[in-house]
């Protein structure tokens, strides 16, 4: 599985380097398919919700469940994926996921009871099947070692924010223009069809640990018992919320302003910026340690999310959603490049299945919240989310700073102390 390493070595890593990587494609291009419901699901949950009951409150609720349950379940998914393989959690995983949209369609549709939506809600986001995850555990099974493992980890983040941009735009359109339930119909066709492809890929899957010899992960152990990764992960809420409060605010916003087409295009931006500072972050050779980078790149963030409450235009929103979208791609690359660090290999689709998780989670809570501001007050109100956040989860960075360090770095600092100096000439 590590064929790329040696071939990678000595040279300066880049993304034709690594699409050249031998297997990739068989992986990447179903995998990229397989991975647009993911940012379909909430939105397009919000506009079909939000279209049968007519509250912004209603709709970020439903659309928060499933996306809280889609955080809770989604490591699981991962820790099963570890031990059994990937295609024993996808193909049961993708029916699952089909069954759950057309029962949650039908129910909002059919003007059924709250407590249904959210009751549907719960299987809708807990079988998502987690594609990013398991594409960078197909990565890292293949480039451990390599210094293409960081031009990978901006690689995957530039794809996630394509589909950041391909994603809502689509269900937007299919919900507003064809049918409320039309970009959530879209979702779970993409999920089968992509899923299914992608599953059957199993020459690139990483070994399951129940099938691998050699060292065995202890029973019960989890990537969250990592103290970093725990940290990282709350990291990640905090971008989650950046997603679930711009999401739900635009869409208010836009609306407001007798412009509901819109929501795609602002949106856009957003995600756009996401994925132009990704391309150039992947291209960069850095020297600095990641969690070094982290502490610059997370507060340049929040710090970019304090004026957009105070936007009144759509061009204003736009610039400003594209200056926070490409603020928000550094923290992304490199919270992924650092957890590989962090966790040992048999825990690896786990633990980033912990930190796309959690940005579902902050996703959802952030809709939510906005919503509720929105409801109270005004579209404007919702853009408080992203920074409060953002602000919360640097907080809890600062504070936790030295539980990222990566224990072969801790090792290397340790040997340079006393006892291990360097020799020098005497006289």
């Amino acid at each position: 599985m590590a064929g790329t390493v040696n071939e990678s070595a000595g040279t300066r890593p880049g993304y034709g380097q690594l699409l050249r990587t031998r297997g990739a494609w068989t992986f990447l291009l179903p995998g990229f398919l397989a991975r647009q419901p993911f940012a379909m699901l909430t939105i397009g949950i919000l506009l079909l919700v939000q279209n049968t009951t007519g509250s912004y409150t209603t709709a970020g609720a439903v659309s928060a469940t499933a996306g809280v349950a889609m955080a809770l379940f989604a490591p699981q998914g991962g820790k099963l994926a570890d031990r059994f393989g990937q295609a024993a959690v996808l193909l049961p995983g993708v029916v699952v996921h089909a069954a759950a949209i057309s029962l949650l369609i039908t129910l909002a549709l059919s003007h059924a009871p709250l407590w249904a939506l959210f009751a549907a809600a719960v299987p809708a986001g807990a079988s998502t099947p987690q594609i990013g995850p398991m594409v960078r555990a197909r990565w890292a099974a293949k480039l451990t070692g390599s210094p293409l493992m960081a031009t990978s980890a901006a690689f995957e983040s530039v794809t996630d924010e394509f589909t950041f941009v391909i994603g809502p735009v689509l269900a937007t359109a299919l919900c507003t223009g064809v049918h409320p339930s039309a970009g959530l119909v879209a979702e779970a066709v993409l999920t089968v069809v992509g899923g299914l492809l992608f599953a059957t890929q199993r020459r690139t899957q990483p070994l399951p640990s129940r099938a691998a010899g050699g060292h065995r992960q202890e029973k019960g152990a989890s990537a969250l018992s990592v103290t970093g990764v725990r940290v990282l992960a709350v990291m990640f809420l905090g971008i989650g919320s950046v997603f679930g409060g711009m999401q739900m605010s635009m869409t208010a916003f836009t609306k407001a302003i007798g412009e509901p087409g819109l929501n795609g295009l602002l949106y856009g931006c957003f995600a756009a910026g996401n994925m132009i500072a990704g391309i150039v972050v992947g291209t960069v050779a850095w020297r600095s340690a990641p969690q070094r980078r982290l502490l610059i790149a997370y507060p340049l963030l929040t710090l970019a999310t304090t004026p957009l409450w105070a936007a009144h235009s759509a061009p204003l929103l736009g610039g400003l959603g594209l200056l926070v979208g490409m603020c928000i791609a550094p923290a992304l690359i490199t919270g992924f490049t650092l957890v590989e660090k962090l966790v040992p290999a048999e825990t690896r689709t786990e633990a980033f299945t912990w930190l796309t998780g959690s940005v579902g989670l902050g996703q959802a809570a952030g809709s939510l919240a906005a919503g509720k501001l929105v409801d109270r007050f005004s579209a404007h109100a919702g853009f408080l989310v992203p920074l409060c956040g953002t602000a919360l989860a640097l907080l809890v960075l600062l504070a936790l700073r030295r539980s990222l360090t990566p224990p072969d770095a801790a090792s290397h600092v340790a040997a340079r102390g006393v006892g291990h100096r360097e020799p020098v000439a005497v006289d």
